[in-house]
């Protein structure tokens, strides 16, 4: 029996742990948070500080590991990597884990390919962050960490902000840095995308297209996606060739890749890619949803080293996720949720309960809950998903 370590065991890793029991395999489970929902259904829960690198070590060589995988999340993409040096296993390298978490990195592995990109900047200096908006940028900036996830830290800086606003939303974005850089690049005014791959033999599969549905400036946090694209077939193709081209460039194998990217006046820019399953359920419920290909299962297959199946085996769906984001407030009730009873509604989850605070909504940890729907075609799985958010009342004071 394969054995695989699974560095994380939160709500989004829950789905890689069952599917890796469902394939025979057996699994350890390692979060730094005892109460992880995660490590409930794992073979073997591990209560250990995944970002250390000697301490998985010692783990994963006690476990006799055949691969190692941290799905959806970040946070300890280095360990993975240092784990597949030292023990000769299937996956990105330390190296590459380093290239595909530092945004700086990375943007320099996009320039020296080619790949098509925003121009920027790194800094650790507000002042140095400042000039450079001021001398190099003719529009609209972006602001965010260098090294994190999930829409943290990230502020959008217009050419009218005073040197104060810039300073106030750089510390925000520094604050939320695990290195303690800032990226400072141009702003691409246009619509979102994630691209959804596998990279196998180093050969780039493109499973598909996401869309995304994001808050506007300054946190731009994802609402919502859904798949396949509703774009056209032209515009489309112009995003798997970004993304493509910027998983060639940091030279990732054997993984899953989540490619993130814009469109502005018809071109294509990639913006930033993890050499992992994507969160916020594109990877793992919506991508086998609306392609019939089990996604997880081949991100699994990958770390252990086996030729991943990417052959639709199920019927495919239109598929939208939309997230639960009240007003801010102590929360007093929630209405009409019996309206979720509906046959097309695949699951749905909230996240608060009657008498927590709603904060606001600055980052992908302060949605309050999502629901998944799927219908004949994208366009119905969003018009249904649109309509039930709103249906769902949620009063605050």
């Amino acid at each position: 029996m394969k054995r695989l370590l699974v560095l994380a065991a939160g709500i989004l890793q829950v789905p890689v742990i069952k599917k890796a029991q469902e394939m025979g395999i057996f699994v350890i489970a390692a979060d730094g948070d005892a109460n992880a929902v995660g490590l409930q259904y794992a073979d073997k829960p591990v209560v250990a500080n995944i970002t250390s690198e000697e301490d998985m070590l010692r783990i994963a060589k006690e476990e006799r590991i055949d691969g190692v995988i941290h799905p959806c999340s970040e946070v300890s993409m280095n360990v993975m990597g240092r784990l597949n040096n030292e023990l000769r296993l299937s996956g990105i390298s330390r190296e590459q884990a380093l290239r595909a978490t530092n945004k700086h990195l990375m943007r320099e592995a996009f320039e020296k390919f080619g790949a098509p990109s925003p121009k920027s900047y790194c800094f650790s200096n507000v002042e140095d962050a400042w000039d450079c908006f001021c001398l190099n940028f003719s529009g609209d900036g972006i602001l965010k960490p260098s090294r994190n996830s999930g829409s943290r830290g990230i502020a959008k800086v217009s050419k009218n902000e005073t040197k104060i606003e810039f300073m106030n939303m750089f510390e925000r974005s520094l604050s939320e840095s695990r290195d303690k850089g800032v990226m400072l690049e141009q702003f691409i005014n246009g619509p979102e995308f994630s691209v959804e791959i596998i990279v196998w033999n180093n050969c780039v599969n493109v499973l598909t297209v996401t869309d995304k549905k994001t808050t506007e400036a300054p946190y731009f946090v994802e609402l919502g996606h859904n798949q396949p694209s509703v774009f056209p077939q032209d515009i489309v193709q112009k995003i798997k060739e970004a993304a493509i081209a910027g998983v060639k460039a940091l030279g990732v194998n054997n993984c899953a890749c989540h490619a993130e990217v814009k469109v502005q006046d018809g071109k294509a820019y990639i913006m930033e890619i993890g050499a992992r399953l994507g969160g916020d359920f594109i990877s793992t419920v919506l991508t086998p949803l609306s392609t019939g290909i089990d996604m997880v299962a081949a991100a699994i297959n990958c770390a252990l080293g086996i030729d991943p199946n990417l052959t639709p085996n199920v019927a495919k769906y239109g598929v939208c996720i939309r997230y639960f984001c009240p007003r801010p407030g102590k929360l007093v009730s929630i209405e009409n949720m019996e309206s979720l009873n509906n046959p097309h509604v695949y699951e749905w989850k909230l996240y608060h309960k009657i008498g927590d605070e709603i904060p606001p909504v600055t980052s992908s940890l302060s949605r309050s809950g999502h629901l998944i729907v799927t219908e004949g075609s994208p366009q119905k799985a969003i018009e249904l998903a649109e309509s039930l958010v709103k249906h769902i009342i949620f009063e605050t004071t």
